[in-house]
């Protein structure tokens, strides 16, 4: 199916999230749709499916104008969408939630299950997804979960997907799971609009690229352009895809982790006896596959989850056993994996999100009152420092776009004096203007003495940033590396193998490889 967009546009107060914006997705393509936080993306992307009106402009299938109601039309004229935040019920099974809304019946028209576990085993079998039509979608991974939304649009016969921030929220192994599934669905015939700000995956899975920025069309560009060049049209000016810092000056041991196990709810251990330090003035970064129990530590730190042994002391003050305000009030800085579940209270205004944890201080408060002028005093400066795009610090958080959803939590926690930050996933949600912003407050933060944990998947972020290298697997320290420790030992580290064994396994291959490349080179003199 073709899909054109002409001329569309769409106004909320005094912003133009799309101006007059223009784009054509062939039948059977992957076109990319490329910008940064707050473009206009998944506005533009929300208006083809049919959850806004436009307010001028026109869409067009197999150049034939329709006009959509709302989101039922557009399903039933073969589009369909896997929203950044997944459209699901926890408490349902896959088969009931991938049915929802178009359940199918029998006689006495009650619901057919049968038909419903069938049909997405027919297309789970069919893209090799994987996915038990039974489990309850609370019990699923994140990367199954969207499965689920992909199965879900599949089975209403979609010939144009839309996948909005598909990669927002899943690790590298998820990720590259996807990636080959939009291929299996581009062989498939399926059109896909593939929303995203992340360049490496562009570059690695579209056949077009379109980029907008603040609601307009900046151009058009292929899959061969570098990186540097995508990141520039986005931004509207040159990005430093490195992080520049100096190197660090590291003081005493300041955040000590001793003898750390965490159990999970179902008695298995997490954390397995772990211990480690940060120092003033340092980038400790862990590095892991997800699941290997980063989460469970970062949870532990802050007070959510509470050891079964162990210690945990910041400046020589035990933290264990007091409870999370406390711990920030202590000086704790806090960025969560999930900014949805654990960052943000939807509900909530902007300027409200910004002052969750001192909402009850001056200058925000006195006595048992609070002071709205200087909260929205201060979200205004937060707002304008962080560049965090949006209407009105009085709307609700749940308005703005992921990634500017995560600059609120980032600003909220490096905004006040800290004596420890930690940050799991920082950038998550980022475009590349905001990440190399992002980066560059981490470092300064470090700078002012700060000790810093970093948990990432990302292992470009992590040799980035990182001072030292901390490898978690299976709930275990693995080693710990100084920085510029060359990616195929912590690959290997991250796999579960120990440091010097990693070291002399990435040798030998290193060795392999360059034999081999020199007799294909001399072959080819021949």
């Amino acid at each position: 199916m073709k899909l054109e967009l002409k001329g569309i546009t769409k106004v909320f107060g005094s912003l133009v999230a799309n101006d007059h914006i223009d784009l054509v997705v062939e039948p059977g393509e992957i076109h990319a749709l490329l910008g940064e936080n707050g473009a206009g993306k998944s506005t533009l992307m929300n208006v083809l499916y049919g959850l806004y009106d436009p307010d001028d402009g026109q869409i067009l299938l197999d150049d034939k104008p329709v006009n959509f109601t709302g989101p039922g039309d557009a399903v039933a004229a073969g589009i369909g969408m896997v929203h950044q935040h997944f459209m699901l019920v926890p408490v349902f099974t896959v088969a009931e939630s991938v049915v929802l809304g178009y359940e199918p019946t029998g006689a006495a028209g009650l619901i057919n299950l049968r038909e419903a576990r069938t049909r997405v085993k027919d297309i789970s079998d069919r893209f090799g997804f994987h996915v038990d039509p039974d489990a309850y979608i609370e019990d699923l991974p994140v990367g199954v979960q969207q499965r689920v939304e992909i199965i879900k649009a599949l089975s209403r016969d979609a010939r144009v997907l839309i996948l909005d921030e598909p990669t927002a929220v899943l690790t590298p192994q998820e990720t590259d799971d996807l990636i080959e599934i939009m291929r299996q669905l581009k062989a498939s015939g399926t059109s896909i609009v593939f929303i995203t700000h992340k360049l490496r995956e562009v570059r690695a899975v579209a056949d077009k690229i379109t980029v907008i920025r603040r609601g307009k069309v900046v151009g058009e560009a292929n899959p061969t352009s570098t990186e540097t060049e995508l990141a520039s049209m986005m931004v509207g000016r040159s990005v430093s895809m490195t992080v520049d810092k100096a190197p660090a000056e590291p003081g005493e041991d300041a955040f000590q982790v001793a003898d750390l196990t965490v159990l999970d709810a179902d008695g298995k251990t997490m954390v397995d006896h772990l211990s480690f330090s940060v120092r003033r003035g340092e980038i400790l970064a862990v590095a892991g596959v997800q699941g290997n129990g980063q989460t469970e530590l970062t949870e532990t730190i802050l007070g959510l989850t509470e050891p079964v042994t162990g210690s945990l002391t910041l400046d020589g003050t035990e933290l264990v056993g007091r409870g999370v305000k406390d711990r920030l009030r202590a000086g704790l800085g806090f960025v969560p994996e999930d900014r949805s579940t654990d960052g943000i209270i939807a509900s909530f205004s902007v300027a409200e999100n910004l002052v969750l944890d001192l909402y009850d201080t001056e200058p925000f408060a006195s006595g048992m009152a609070m002071s709205p002028a200087m909260v929205r005093r201060s979200a205004e400066q937060r707002v304008s420092e962080f560049d965090i795009r949006l209407t009105s610090v009085d709307d609700p958080i749940s308005t703005l776009s992921g990634g500017n959803q995560q600059k609120v939590v980032i600003a909220r926690e490096m905004s006040r004096p800290l004596r420890l930050l930690v940050a799991s996933q920082p950038t998550r949600g980022l475009d590349v203007g905001s990440i190399e912003f992002m980066h560059k407050r981490i470092v300064s933060e470090r700078d002012n003495g700060t000790p810093v944990l970093i948990v990432s998947t990302e292992l470009d972020e992590v040799l980035a940033l990182a001072d030292r290298i901390a490898v978690m697997y299976r709930g275990r320290m693995v080693g710990i590396v100084e920085a510029g420790t060359h990616r195929d030992v912590l690959g290997l580290m991250m796999a579960g193998v120990p440091l010097e064994e990693a070291q002399a396994q990435a040798a030998e291959h290193r060795t392999t490889m360059a034999a081999a490349d020199a007799v294909a080179e001399q072959e080819g003199r021949q």
